[in-house]
C-alpha cells in the first residue's frame, strides 16, 4: 500500500504571485514544507503537482535541482492534475497538501493520516470541523475515491477544489473527522496575501534557527510572547471554496 503525498502548487495565486517561491533565511516556502512533509511516518512519496503553464517552470526547476518528483497537469482542472498525478505514481492513498502550507506540523498530519489508516472513512479531514490553525489542513482519501470523483464530478467548482465533492455528498461517501482538544481554528498559517507571508516569516525567523523541526505548539507559544503578531493578518479574509 503505497501513500503519497500530493502537493499542489502554482507560481499564478492571485492575491500573491510567485508565494510558493517566496525565500525565508534563504530558503523557499515549499522547501520548508517538503522538509516538513518528509518528516511523516506514513507517506512514502511527495510529488508536486503543478501546471503546463510557462509561469510554473521555477516549480520544475526547483523539483529538479531538489530530485522531487512532480506531474505537469491543467491549471484549471486541479481535480484531473491530481487523479493523473496520482495515477501516474500509483498512489493507494493519497495525502492531499497545498502549497500554502510552509510551517505544518507532521504530526498533526499523521493524526490525519493515522486516523484513515485505523477506521473506514472514505475521506478524513481535520478541515471539516476547524479546531487546527488554517495551514493544518490535511486530507486522506484512496485512490478509488479519487477515481471515483474524477469520474463523477462534472461542476467546474469541483474541478477546481479537487475534494469538494466529496464532502458535499455525505450521502455517497463516509466522511472522518479529526479535531484538536483546544479549538485554535482563529489563527492563520496559511500564505495567500503579503500579510500572511510576513507572519510565516516572522514564525520561521524566530523558531527555525532554534530548531528547524519546532511543532504547532511552539509556534502557539511563540504567538503568546508576540500578541501582536497576531494582527498581521487578522483581517485576511479566506478565500470562498
Amino acid at each position: 500500500m503505497k501513500i503519497v503525498a500530493i502537493i499542489q502548487a502554482r507560481m499564478g495565486s492571485t492575491r500573491l504571485p510567485g508565494k510558493v517561491m517566496k525565500k525565508v533565511l534563504g530558503k523557499s516556502l515549499i522547501k520548508y514544507q517538503i522538509e516538513r512533509v518528509q518528516r511523516s511516518e506514513y507517506i512514502d512519496e511527495i510529488v508536486i503537482a503543478t501546471t503546463t503553464k510557462e509561469k510554473d517552470l521555477p516549480i520544475i526547476q526547483f523539483c529538479n535541482q531538489h530530485s522531487i518528483p512532480y506531474y505537469r497537469g491543467s491549471e484549471e482542472n486541479v481535480l484531473s492534475r491530481y487523479y493523473e498525478a496520482a495515477k501516474l505514481f500509483n498512489a493507494d492513498i493519497i495525502v492531499r497538501l497545498t502549497s500554502d502550507c510552509p510551517i505544518i506540523d507532521p504530526q498533526v498530519m499523521d493524526q490525519v493520516i493515522q486516523y484513515y489508516l485505523e477506521n473506514n472513512y472514505d475521506y478524513v479531514s481535520n478541515t471539516l470541523v476547524r479546531t487546527y490553525p488554517r495551514g493544518m489542513d490535511t486530507e486522506v482519501f484512496s485512490f478509488d475515491v479519487l477515481e471515483k470523483v474524477y469520474l463523477e464530478a462534472k461542476e467546474s467548482n469541483h474541478k477546481e477544489h479537487v475534494t469538494s465533492y466529496i464532502y458535499q455528498h455525505p450521502e455517497i461517501f463516509h466522511l472522518g473527522c479529526v479535531t484538536n482538544d483546544v479549538d485554535y481554528s482563529h489563527h492563520r498559517w496559511t500564505v495567500d496575501t503579503e500579510e500572511d507571508f510576513q507572519l510565516i516569516k516572522n514564525i520561521i525567523e524566530h523558531l527555525y534557527p532554534l530548531n528547524s523541526q519546532f511543532q504547532l505548539r511552539d509556534v502557539l507559544l511563540l504567538l503568546e510572547e508576540h500578541p501582536d503578531w497576531y494582527e498581521i493578518n487578522a483581517k485576511v479574509k479566506q478565500k470562498k471554496v
